[in-house]
C-alpha cells in the first residue's frame, strides 16, 4: 500500500478511535483497531495503539480532574494491579480463546438486553470498598485477557446506575494505569521499534483533534445518550470478542 495511502488510513483510525474515547472513556483499540489491524502487523499495531490510547487518557484525565473520585478509583487500581499478573501466567500457560468469546458473549448480552430497558435507579450510598476492589481485580484479569480493562468497572457503574460525571471520575484513572501496566510488559518483551515511533509521530495531529472533539461531545452529550451511547460500545466491544 501506497505510504499516503496508509498514512490517511492511520490518521483516520486514530481519529475515529480518539473520537469514541475521548466520548466514551474506552473503546480506543476496538474502534482504531478495525483499520491498523489491517494495514499493519499486530506488533506494529498492537503498541501504536496502547500508545494512542493513553495519550488519550492523560486528555481525559485532564479534562475531567474535577471530577476524579479519587479514593474509588485507587481502590479499582489496586484491585486491576493483582489481576493482571494472573491474566499475564494465564495467556502464557492455557488457551484463553474460549475464555475470551465467553467475556464477549457476556458483555454483548448485557448491552443488548440494557439498551432496550430503562436505565437502572441509581443506587444509594457508595459502594463497599472491598466489592470496588473485587470489580477493579476483575477489570485487571479480564483486561489483561481481552484488552478490555474498563468492561467490568463500566457494566458495574451502569448497573449502579451512576451519572456519567460520576461514572468517567470513578473509572478513568482505572483505564489509563491498566494501559500503562499492559504498555511496559509489552515493551518489556519486544521493545519500541522505529516504525511505531515513526508513525504515533505521524498520528498525533488525529490524536488530538479525535480527542478534543470526543471530550467536547461528552460535555454536551444527555445522561440518555451518553448511557445508550456506552451500551452501543460494550455490543459492539464484546461481539468483537466472540468474532476475534
Amino acid at each position: 500500500m501506497p505510504d499516503l495511502a496508509t498514512n490517511v488510513l492511520l490518521s483516520v483510525a486514530v481519529f475515529a478511535g480518539a473520537f469514541v474515547s475521548g466520548l466514551a472513556g474506552f473503546a480506543f483499540s476496538a474502534v482504531a483497531g478495525a483499520i491498523l489491524l489491517r494495514i499493519f502487523q499486530p506488533l506494529e499495531a498492537v503498541p501504536l495503539m496502547m500508545a494512542c490510547s493513553i495519550g488519550v487518557q492523560a486528555a481525559n484525565l485532564w479534562a475531567l480532574r474535577r471530577n476524579i473520585q479519587w479514593e474509588g478509583s485507587l481502590l479499582l487500581i489496586v484491585g486491576g494491579a493483582l489481576g493482571i499478573p494472573i491474566a499475564v501466567h494465564l495467556l502464557q500457560s492455557a488457551d484463553t480463546s474460549i475464555l475470551r468469546a465467553s467475556f464477549g458473549i457476556v458483555v454483548a448480552l448485557y448491552a443488548g438486553y440494557m439498551l432496550f430497558r430503562p436505565a437502572l435507579t441509581r443506587a444509594d450510598g457508595g459502594a463497599s470498598r472491598r466489592l470496588t476492589a473485587l470489580v477493579g481485580f476483575g477489570g485487571g484479569l479480564i483486561g489483561g485477557l481481552t484488552a478490555m480493562p474498563g468492561a467490568i468497572p463500566t457494566i458495574w457503574c451502569d448497573m449502579r446506575g451512576m451519572p456519567r460525571g460520576d461514572q468517567r471520575g470513578l473509572v478513568q484513572p482505572f483505564i489509563a494505569i491498566m494501559q500503562i501496566f499492559a504498555l511496559v510488559l509489552l515493551l518489556e518483551r519486544h521493545g519500541l521499534s522505529s516504525k511505531v515511533v515513526i508513525d504515533l509521530a505521524i498520528s498525533l495531529p488525529a490524536l488530538f483533534a479525535g480527542s478534543a472533539l470526543g471530550i467536547l461531545a461528552f460535555r454536551n452529550i444527555n445522561e440518555i445518550g451518553f448511557r445508550r451511547t456506552i451500551l452501543v460500545l460494550l455490543l459492539v466491544s464484546g461481539a468483537s470478542l466472540v468474532l476475534a
